[in-house]
């Protein structure tokens, strides 16, 4: 066993996700309080080990399956580089670290932790059963990120808007699509399913369900540009202009999806695709001039 078998069992590299317990804060306004930040980053820091530990159990889970997959069978637990039961200590540790984190909090530890605790144990149910079933585990998967919000909203005490909440779904549930198409390709390839709930899929559905939820996200978030409350707490109605940089960002997701078939992991996209990083720096970089300078 090396530093670098259990590297990859936490895979600190998923702990981007977690970066959306940060969205309360920089949506309400509060991005440049000290106080808030650092609750934000406490929060960041709980939920990412909470989903390290998960990372661990579903290691733990699939081991079998992942051993007959020809790039999981090298994950660590698979491939015999960590044993189950350092693995299972692996997983305790985590949750335990993410709880403890949560008595630096200075205000909403329960809440906050409560949140935290429910993504934990619904995603044990999501590695021990619930992924096997089709569009239930995708959407267990954008809850998830919902939850995220909810925690950060609820230890930097932000009220979330109903827009956010309702886009966060949509979008995470568009790159859910996305990734389990990868999937579907490789079941049509091979003649074996990745996943058990893979056989339930096809790339005639998954081609809708993606633009399906690629349109609704687009709509809902032009309403949300335009709504007199949004507008109302900016100051600002020129929100509306960023809504190009949604779409583009929307169709080059689709065409990584599509046509280059290199959906698969979202945080790789993120991380490695020049192209989407622009966007994303362009579309944050407004919202910065539209909320902290012009407000």
């Amino acid at each position: 066993m090396n530093t670098k078998d259990y590297i990859r069992l936490l895979r600190p590299k998923q702990w981007t996700k977690n970066f959306f317990v940060m969205l309360p804060l920089f949506f309400g306004g509060r991005l440049f309080d000290e106080q808030a930040f650092i609750a934000g980053l406490i929060t960041f820091l709980s939920y990412s080990f909470a989903a390290s530990s998960v990372y661990c159990f579903n290691d733990i889970h699939d081991v079998e399956d992942d051993r007959r997959h020809p790039m999981k069978c090298h994950r660590p637990v698979a491939s015999g580089a960590i044993p189950v039961a350092v693995a299972y200590g692996l997983m305790l540790l985590c949750i335990v670290l993410s709880m403890l984190c949560l008595f630096l909090l200075p205000a909403h530890r329960l809440e906050t932790g409560g949140v935290i605790l429910f993504y934990w144990l619904l995603n044990l149910a999501y590695c021990a059963r619930l992924k096997q079933y089709a569009i239930i585990d995708v959407c267990i998967v954008a809850f998830g990120f919902v939850l995220r919000l909810l925690a950060g909203g609820l230890a930097t005490h932000v009220l979330l808007s109903k827009w956010i909440v309702l886009m966060t779904f949509l979008i995470t549930l568009f790159m859910s699509f996305a990734k389990r198409r990868d999937d579907v390709i490789r079941m049509e390839r091979t003649g074996e399913a990745p996943r058990k709930n893979t056989i339930r899929y096809n790339l005639t559905f998954m081609n809708q369900a993606i633009t399906i939820t690629a349109g609704v996200t687009l709509v809902c978030y032009i309403m949300y540009t335009v709504s007199p409350e949004v507008i109302e707490n900016f100051h600002n109605d020129y929100l509306y202009l960023t809504s190009i940089l949604v779409l583009v960002g929307l169709l080059r997701y689709i065409q990584l999806s599509v046509v280059d078939q290199k959906s698969g992991d979202p945080t790789k996209v993120l991380l490695k695709d020049r192209f989407t990083q622009l966007i994303v720096a362009a579309w944050l970089l407004a919202f910065l001039l539209i909320i902290y300078v012009l407000n």
